[in-house]
């Protein structure tokens, strides 16, 4: 029986399926491919060519809008790439994941299955030299610079996934255009980004399906700064966007689409949306329900769009689709744009009420007139944002592939210098570590101090981790769980280190604070193991940099702020969840499998590794020595665990045990339910079996180093 199957029997069972899809590969590719080298080895230029020819090739099966699919390819691409949210990383254009379920059959997706297919004898003739990912973001930005725009920029590098993302939580409706994620009016609920079920963004209508632009400049400014978005990148973005091609609304979709392609019969081929008005495509699409162009010039750059929102008067109407819709109060706008499909018939702009919001609001007009009044800046601001938005969850500028690549790097990219001396040795390296271990440190102090540093890490988006050694720098440095007073004396020591060794050399070689921090952790960790009878050597590999305080976006970085760290027991006051649940998801975005996260908290506990020192779940006599006594110790039936305070108020005391000796009656041990998971949960106890044998120690020691020594180097995509 599959855990899905069990968690109908046991809804509330910790789901660790999300740390399954980090153990294996569900993708055809071997795992000895390369897209990197792959993708390298394509000629850009001719797959642009393509493209280009493809924008007006148009297909009966799938007529053009204008005779022109850019405006399509547009939105594929910005839905591709616009589920990305800051909270946790995860969502975005990598992976490619609109081609799958739930992604692919949102409302909000209606119909672009049908630009994906248009792509596909592109995608069949380059194979796996272009993944779907960096296809669907390439084919948006021929899309704009084939209707006389210049793109800023172009990066491949995002690979495919081939499973839907599970640990990516959007939201808690059971059904798609609901919406059950306000706390209170106006206000969504922490985390997400979209402000409906199944929208990338907010209801165009308004919401609640109602035209009030205030209402919907309030969703538009949360849900775009959530993904990353100020006030003046999301004016661009939506200004910009909009100055392309329609919405399609020739008849109510209720009445007239199927199902969407996950509900689709098997003949539809993954096709959904199934169209019963009229011809069913061209001039009788329908998608959002919402009908007509922005401006008389579709299919081209210019300023048609801020023209039209900001000189005209609009008032609401409901379209033919039966959805609110703004048309101009001025009958010199009527008939001013071309039909999408009958050349020789006009039609009137509409806006959307996610338009005429950017007026209504006076941050956002001021923006727009700014736009009105330098084009340029306009053309700026948009081409910077589009950049953005399709390349936000690609991690630092390195990972970034092709002849494309801006050279200017921008502060949402994390920036760290680029190396500029020689790296220190073997024989640096093992003076550095006696000298660390020499230091007045503990060794839970250098172990903490490298896991705060490392452990920032997101794998959804390839934010955080040690490089840079952020965690000397706001806001990290000040954040709860990393115990600043302790942080503070621990950095200080180390910077102390560090200039002593980098002013005693006469040659080019210095060491970072960042390399620094790591070693010291590794220096730690061998220690103690050693002290329990295991020789080792934790492998380090020096190269990293120091980030500046200048090139950090400090209110960006709060997104990483952790609010459970299972692996140093921290739980923070409040967190609506239970703590194993964000443990899980902690070890979901290190890359960590079940195992792994396993090792990785028995390990720091036994280290003695834990939020202020606290005993909790230290299940060790001796702690600070690598042993695998956690497990031991937790599984020992001579241990009976109660409750601390069954119910209290306080989410602290209600998540603490008690471990008393079943023999005297005494308390022997205290712990958090992120201790006792791994005697609870079947999967986990099983895996704890392992590491509490006798025969385990060398096991365990070996297995927390491999993972330790995972998460250290879990940005230095330089060693890929």
């Amino acid at each position: 029986m599959s855990q899905k199957r069990t968690k109908q029997w046991w809804p509330n069972q910790l789901d660790l399926e999300i740390l399954d899809q980090n153990a294996q590969n569900p993708g055809p590719h071997a795992d000895d491919f390369d897209y990197a080298d792959a993708f390298q080895s394509l000629d850009l230029d001719e797959v642009k060519a393509d493209l280009e020819e493809l924008m007006t090739s148009s297909q009966d099966w799938w007529p053009a809008d204008y005779g022109h699919y850019g405006p399509l390819f547009i939105r594929m691409a910005w839905h591709s790439a616009g589920t990305y949210r800051t909270a946790d990383g995860r969502g975005g254009a990598a992976g490619g994941r609109q081609r799958l379920a739930p992604i692919n059959s949102w409302p909000d997706n209606a119909n672009l299955d049908k630009a994906r297919r248009l792509l596909l004898p592109i995608k069949q003739k380059y194979g796996r030299k272009i993944s779907w990912a960096d296809l669907m973001i390439l084919a948006g930005n021929v899309a704009i610079e084939s209707m006389g725009f210049k793109t800023f920029g172009y990066a491949g590098g995002r690979e495919d996934a081939f499973a839907p993302d599970d640990s990516a939580y959007w939201g808690p409706e059971s059904e798609m255009d609901t919406q059950e994620r306000f706390d209170e009016p106006g206000e969504i609920e922490p985390g997400l980004g979209a402000s409906v079920m199944g929208l990338i963004y907010v209801n165009p209508e308004g919401p609640d399906g109602q035209p009030d632009p205030m209402a919907s400049a309030k969703n538009i400014r949360q849900t775009f700064d959530r993904m990353a978005m100020n006030d003046e990148e999301t004016a661009a973005l939506i200004a910009g966007g909009h100055t392309f091609g329609k919405v399609h609304g020739a008849d109510d979709p209720d009445e007239h689409l199927g199902p969407e392609p996950e509900a689709a019969p098997i003949e539809a081929q993954g096709l959904g949306w199934e169209n019963d008005h009229g011809s069913g495509k061209g001039g009788d699409t329908i998608t959002s329900g919402i009908e007509g162009p922005w401006t008389g010039s579709p299919t081209e750059w210019d300023m048609g769009y801020v023209d039209n929102l900001l000189e005209y008067e609009w008032e609401p109407e409901k379209g033919p689709g039966g959805a609110w819709q703004w048309t101009p109060t001025d009958e010199s706008l009527h008939g001013s744009a071309p039909d999408a499909h009958a050349p020789d018939e006009s039609v009137t702009p509409m806006m959307l009420t996610t338009d005429i919001a950017l007026k209504r609001d006076p941050d956002y007009r001021e923006i727009m007139a700014e736009f009105q009044e330098n084009p340029m800046a306009f053309g700026m601001n948009f081409a910077k944002a589009w950049y953005k938005l399709t390349h936000r969850d690609m991690g630092p500028p390195s990972r970034f592939l092709g002849p494309e690549v801006p050279d200017e790097e921008m502060i949402w990219q994390d920036p760290i210098p680029e190396v500029d001396h020689d790296l220190i040795g073997d024989e640096d390296v093992a003076a550095l570590k006696t000298e660390i271990l020499d230091a007045d440190l503990t060794r839970q102090q250098l172990v903490k101090t490298a896991w705060a540093s490392a452990s920032t890490y997101r794998d959804s988006d390839k934010r955080g981790g040690a490089n840079g050694a952020r965690v000397r720098l706001d806001p990290q440095r000040n954040w709860d769980v990393n115990e600043p007073a302790q942080l503070e004396t621990v950095l200080e020591t180390l910077e102390g280190i560090q200039t002593a060794f980098n002013d005693s050399r006469d040659d080019d070689v210095r060491v970072s604070l960042a390399d620094l921090i790591v070693l010291g952790g590794n220096a730690a960790v061998e220690q103690a193991a050693a002290d329990a009878g295991v020789d080792v050597t934790v492998p380090f590999e020096p190269g990293r940099a120091d980030a500046s305080q200048e090139r950090t976006d400090v209110d960006s970085f709060e997104a990483l702020e952790p609010r459970v760290d299972g692996f140093r027991n921290y739980i923070d006051d409040d967190i609506g969840h239970e703590p194993e649940e964000l443990l899980v998801d902690k070890a979901d975005l290190l890359d960590l499998d079940a195992s792994e996260m396993t090792v990785l908290v028995g390990g720091m506990r036994s280290l003695g590794a834990t939020y202020e020192n606290t005993d909790r779940g230290v299940l060790t006599d001796s702690p600070g020595t690598l042993t695998n006594d956690f497990f031991v110790n937790l599984l020992d039936m001579g241990t009976e665990w109660v409750p601390v305070a069954d119910g209290a108020d306080d989410a602290g005391d209600a998540d603490v045990y008690e471990g008393i000796d079943r023999a005297t009656g005494d308390v022997k041990w205290e712990a958090t339910r992120l201790d006792l998971i791994f005697g609870s949960h079947s999967r986990l106890r099983a895996i704890a079996d392992v590491y509490g044998s006798e025969d385990a120690d060398e096991k365990f020691v070996r297995d927390f180093v491999d993972a330790w020594t995972k998460v250290m180097r879990l940005d230095r995509f330089d060693l890929e």
